[in-house]
């Protein structure tokens, strides 16, 4: 009996989401293209309520009024914190339905990431999403083709872009962006993300091989946890705080930190409407399942600029940014005289949406969205596969393809569980 119900309901939900494209629900601050006082404050919709969506239950300008979570202790903990009168879901298809929610905020694992944000997008929903964007490229796609379809906006949440000192370098982003592009430097750039430029690739979020299968705890649902992964047997390791160490649902500390790190300095070169021509790799064969260890990971664009990700920190002394001209050290420290006087002279970079709710109030596009958001996650997926099958890769930043290797391009788009594609 309890079967026939909960195929019942799938079919019911399964049946409501594909009328969606025909009747979308609206929510209330786009009425007839209408305008939410800036006095009124927008409602949130959490999905995934472990630790990242905890953090941000009191973003200011938001009122959670909806959270949904596969396991029930997680969600009984987040109610709790917020109190009465929040509803509570273990199927975010049924959050993303809510008339009363404005911006659904995805804080699940990232193999979850694409297909919410496309089904939030589609139910008319904006959309606050956790980084990385998705866990593949062909997913960063059709978020894309959804979110500008019905006219959301997007929101990724990574900062450093726009605000907050950048790691080593004891500054924002906003005057190493003004020196580069001054060409103080030179041109091309070489860019060194190491721990001794100030990055740390925590390259302990590996993977454990040869698993046993572990009964299901009863508070989980890991089925629906799986979602559009392959289905692997249960083990407490591949959840929770340790998903990021198989290839399934991330991709270590390359999938953990990639986007932090990489998305401002894609921004820093403009490079916001393109990607590599090709990604190098020096790493230990990778295990099919659990993320291991890299040494090295190089990208090139067509114009010769280069990322290099120093995974074993072997270049004690390599610039954060080294040019022609001259080179950019942590600390802001430069080998070039009188820099910051010279700065002065260089107009200021013109100003960006960087406040989410004026972004979905006055219907402007955030600073970090769904399409500069999904090429600084293609610089992250580029080098997920490559270390997956162990080569380095020539790729097509137009076609977002890799060149003359259908090994490499079957990982741009893997098929998901037929339940859930």
């Amino acid at each position: 009996m309890e079967q026939k119900k909960n195929q019942s309901r799938r079919s019911f939900l399964r049946n409501s989401l594909g009328t969606v494209a025909a009747f979308t629900i609206v929510p209330r601050h786009v009425l007839g293209r209408g305008y939410l006082a800036p006095s009124d404050q927008l409602t949130k919709g959490v999905i995934g309520t472990g630790a990242m969506g905890k953090v941000h239950f009191g973003y200011g300008g938001t009122r959670v009024v909806a959270i949904c979570d596969v396991d029930r202790l997680h969600l009984q903990e987040a109610k709790q914190m917020l109190g009465e009168g929040v509803k509570t879901f273990d199927d975010y298809r049924e959050l993303i339905q809510l008339p009363e929610v404005d911006i659904v905020h995805i804080a699940t694992p990232p193999h979850w990431h694409g297909a919410i944000a496309i089904e939030a997008a589609r139910a008319g929903k904006d959309i606050w999403c956790e980084k990385p964007m998705t866990r593949t490229i062909g997913e960063g796609k059709r978020v894309i083709e959804a979110v500008q379809q019905f006219g959301r906006m997007f929101r990724l949440n990574t900062w450093f872009r726009f605000t907050d000192n950048f790691y080593g370098m004891n500054t924002p982003v906003k005057p190493i962006k003004k020196l580069v592009n001054a060409r103080l430097l030179g041109w091309p750039l070489t860019v060194t993300l190491s721990r001794h430029t100030g990055f740390d690739w925590k390259q302990q979020w590996t993977g454990k091989t040869a698993l046993p299968p572990t009964p299901v705890p009863p508070e989980l649902n890991y089925d629906r946890w799986l979602g559009p992964a392959p289905y692997k047997p249960y083990h407490p390791h591949r959840v929770h705080q340790t998903f990021r160490g198989y290839w399934d649902y991330d991709g270590g500390g390359l999938g953990d930190m990639g986007q932090h790190y990489l998305d401002p300095v894609q921004y820093i070169l403009g490079k916001d409407d393109t990607s590599p021509v090709s990604v190098e790799v020096e790493a230990p064969q990778q295990h099919p399942d659990a993320v291991g260890t890299w040494s090295r990971i190089i990208y090139i664009y067509k114009d010769g600029c280069r990322i290099i990700l120093d995974g074993e920190g072997k270049d004690e002394k390599a610039a954060f940014i080294e040019g022609p001209a001259g080179k950019l050290y942590p600390g802001f420290r430069s080998d070039i005289p009188d820099l910051e006087k010279k700065l002065a002279a260089y107009p200021d970079l013109p100003p960006q949406v960087t406040d989410f709710i004026t972004s979905v109030q006055e219907r402007r596009r955030f600073a970090l969205n769904e399409e500069n958001g999904h090429r600084s996650c293609t610089l992250v997926n580029m080098g997920k596969i490559a270390l997956q099958v162990g080569r380095s890769l020539a790729f097509d930043p137009e076609k977002q393809l890799f060149l003359h290797d259908e090994g490499a391009n079957s990982l741009i788009d893997p098929p998901a569980r037929t339940f859930w594609s």
